[in-house]
């Protein structure tokens, strides 16, 4: 099994760092190098936007600030594993971008592809998992938690937008995502991607 970069993404609640660190933990037992990251973070730059983004920011501060920890965390982490031939399995890429900045705040899309390009250097990932839960479900198991940065926070029509923009990326490009029902068990879910990833997914 050669290098492969993997990005998980969902809405709120929809279980993806759960589901992203489960199908890890199986991938280093088959005896796979795997480099588990999150955006934004993974690196120590990445880590203060994340910060930043508590702040309420414009729409476009708030897509740079993202950018910003993209681009570090593409050349600092990223890249330099995939080179090494280990396994990349990023918690959201730039598929976020697109389904809440894009789709949902309404960001030029051309712009953002372009800027986006820029940041990562043309890395897409070879999969993009997709975990799809309905907003109001999700945002339910979400209650109580603080860690939550701004784009979690915004209400049930920004949620059903970022939803909407996540499934139309899905079926513009369904070779790439794997969409799965993020309502079934944790068990039932990480089955389902692992399955995937056993007949030579990604």
């Amino acid at each position: 099994m050669g290098a492969r970069f993997i990005v998980f993404e969902g809405g709120e609640g929809s279980g993806k760092s759960t589901a992203s660190a489960a199908v890890a933990g199986r991938l280093r037992s088959a005896g796979v190098a795997v480099v588990h990251t999150r955006e934004p973070g993974g690196t120590r730059a990445g880590e203060l936007v994340r910060g930043l983004l508590h702040e309420k920011l414009t729409p476009w501060a708030e897509l740079f600030a993202f950018l910003v920890a993209r681009a570090q965390l593409v050349e600092e982490v990223i890249r330099p594993a995939l080179a090494r031939g280990e396994t990349v399995i990023c918690d959201r890429f730039a598929p976020s971008t697109f389904a809440y900045q894009v789709h949902a705040r309404g960001l030029d899309d051309a712009s953002v592809r372009a800027a986006n390009t820029i940041a990562t250097g043309g890395l897409e990932p070879d999969l993009v998992v997709y975990l799809d839960i309905d907003p109001e479900a999700g945002l339910r198991r979400k209650l109580g938690e603080t860690e939550a940065i701004r784009t979690g926070l915004e209400g049930i029509d920004f949620h059903r937008k970022v939803r909407e923009g996540y499934l139309a990326q899905a079926a513009a490009d369904p070779a790439r995502w794997l969409v799965v029902d993020a309502t079934l068990s944790r068990e039932q879910v990480v089955e389902r991607i692992w399955a995937e990833l056993a007949a030579g997914r990604a």
